[in-house]
């Protein structure tokens, strides 16, 4: 099988020079071969160890065999051919209200680090996919002619210094079209970008998070407030769209995506013009309008 680029792995003294306090916005960062899930890692270290993992810190990997999606999906890849990180803070018991938005956040943080590092116009589908257009521009159902080049997951997680919160971040970097595993997935190698340096990209994505969690944090966790809402509502595809939503428990919900909420849901309304507030489930875009 040929590769699209070398795939060197990253090199955590790089890395943390450049994202470890005082240089950088990080408290602490470890950078290694191989894990299970960075957030499953990361999370037990937390419980296990919470002071050592003060501020922001960073768990990034060259290759998980356990990653993990939204809704317990898994998440394969080659080995050094995607960015696996994970990303834990420790919010405030005020801002515990406003956790939707962090999955949101970082969703946005990483679609202007690949805008900026690659020149791939990235777009972030509600409330954790990565969206970039196809070049073969087929109609997929559900995606239109966009493709998922990475997710978020973010949780909550009890540790006797308090509750914290994992934020993971993958993103597929240099993946050939046969090392993918749907056809909804694409990878930025794939989409124009044959060339990213994934350390470049690391520090692209933890330091735009950073940037955003700090205006979040610095608002109390109010994100209408801190102008992130409307910078999030900027780059997100699914506003406008008509959607289908399989919400928990399978319940499906047809209709207009309107906007996102203060809270980060996404409102729907549906063909009776009844607006429902989504927090959670699995949305599909099903094609564009031009309803208000």
């Amino acid at each position: 099988m040929s590769e699209l680029v070398e795939r060197s792995g990253l090199r955590g003294s790089v890395v943390r020079e450049r994202l470890v306090s005082p240089a950088g916005p990080l408290s602490r960062v470890e950078v290694v071969p191989q894990v299970g899930s960075t957030n499953t890692d990361l999370s037990a270290a937390l419980v296990a160890e919470p002071g050592a993992w003060g501020g922001l810190s960073l768990l990034a990997a060259d290759q998980q065999d356990q990653g993990r999606g939204r809704s317990g999906r898994d998440w394969q890849v080659p080995p050094r051919a995607a960015l696996i990180l994970s990303i834990s803070l420790w919010p405030e018991p005020a801002m515990l209200t406003s956790l939707g938005w962090l999955p949101l956040l970082a969703g946005l943080g990483a679609v202007r680090a690949v805008r900026a590092t690659t020149g791939v116009q990235a777009s972030l589908k509600w409330p954790n996919d990565l969206l970039v257009d196809a070049d073969d521009a087929n109609v997929l159902e559900g995606w239109g002619a966009q493709r998922k080049v990475g997710g978020i997951l973010s949780e909550l997680v009890t540790t006797p210094a308090g509750p914290a919160v994992v934020v993971g971040i993958g993103v597929n970097v240099s993946q050939t079209p046969d090392e993918l595993p749907v056809p909804s997935a694409i990878s930025l190698a794939i989409a124009g970008a044959p060339g990213v340096d994934r350390e470049e990209l690391l520090v692209a994505v933890v330091g735009a998070f950073a940037e955003l969690h700090e205006r979040w944090r610095a608002a109390g966790g109010d994100a209408v407030a801190a102008g992130l809402a409307a910078e999030v509502a900027a780059v997100c595809a699914t506003i406008g769209l008509r959607v289908r939503v399989t919400l928990p428990g399978g319940v499906e919900l047809l209709g207009l995506a309107r906007r996102i909420g203060p809270d980060g849901a996404l409102v729907v309304a549906d063909d009776a013009g009844v607006e429902h507030t989504v927090l959670a489930g699995d949305v599909l875009h099903v094609r564009a309008t031009n309803s208000p």
